[in-house]
């Protein structure tokens, strides 16, 4: 997967998902959803649009040679493979969980289970409920934060399985298509990008930096329910990208 791809994908999951929360705290607050879909709306579709037309412009400059991508395109491209469907689906399920869900169980047993599971696995899990109790903020926070990681766990154990077949794709496409972004600098940027999210996500460095009014709007909710999800596919891509660039053995 080139890092043009990679950045659309999680602009466009990034934004819907942002405005699916704007959405739902203005609906909170007491705003009717005929005034506040409308706006949300547009505002999400005005950022989607900025940050595709900056990764068109990079995708364009980082490529040479080949056809025009509009002959290159085929409604194929539309749909999503297994493991992208997977990924959806779980960014899906994060959100329902984190807007519906969560809330409701906080003080059921199934939650305590999962939330004590995930906290001594998690280090940045830790980092969550340290930083939510400072700010005595939960509302479901936690246990939405734990489900999330659990989401990513499986995702990537899911994908993992899969990676000798998305390295022989990417080796694929880029025998295609040339690019000024090799395979081997490619899987170091994506593993620079990797190791920095697990040090401020897995690890948990990012969470203290943030004031207690971060964890009650947007940020909070992009943080606990959506960057799990982001730093395993991330991951995955890295290892992907990794494999690729190693020399392929024809034994």
């Amino acid at each position: 997967m080139g890092i043009a791809r990679l950045l659309a994908k999680g602009w466009i999951v990034f934004c819907l998902f942002a405005g699916a929360h704007a959405l739902r705290l203005a609906l909170l607050s007491g705003l009717p959803l005929e005034s506040s879909f409308g706006a949300i709306a547009i505002c999400a579709l005005l950022f989607m649009a900025m940050g595709l037309l900056f990764v068109g412009g990079f995708g364009a400059s980082a490529s040479h040679g080949g056809a025009p991508w509009l002959q290159r395109f085929r409604p194929a491209h539309l749909i999503p493979g297994f493991n992208e469907a997977v990924f959806m689906i779980f960014v899906a399920l994060s959100f329902l969980n984190q807007a519906f869900v969560a809330p409701g169980i906080i003080d059921q047993g199934g939650a305590g289970a999962l939330e004590n599971a995930v906290y001594f696995v998690v280090p940045g899990q830790r980092a969550v409920v340290s930083a939510l109790e400072n700010c005595t903020l939960d509302g479901g926070r936690m246990f939405a934060a734990a489900f999330a990681w659990l989401l990513a766990v499986i995702y990537l154990a899911s994908a993992v399985s899969q990676l000798r077949l998305q390295a022989g794709l990417i080796r694929l496409e880029a025998e295609a298509r040339a690019s000024t972004l090799g395979p081997t600098l490619r899987a170091f940027l994506f593993g620079i990008v990797a190791v920095v999210g697990i040090q401020f996500l897995f690890v948990g460095s990012a969470y203290p930096w943030l004031a207690c009014s971060a964890f009650a709007d947007i940020t909070g909710a992009l943080l606990i329910g959506l960057a799990p999800l982001m730093l395993a596919y991330l991951i995955v891509a890295a290892l992907a990208s990794l494999m690729a660039a190693a020399p392929e053995n024809t034994k």
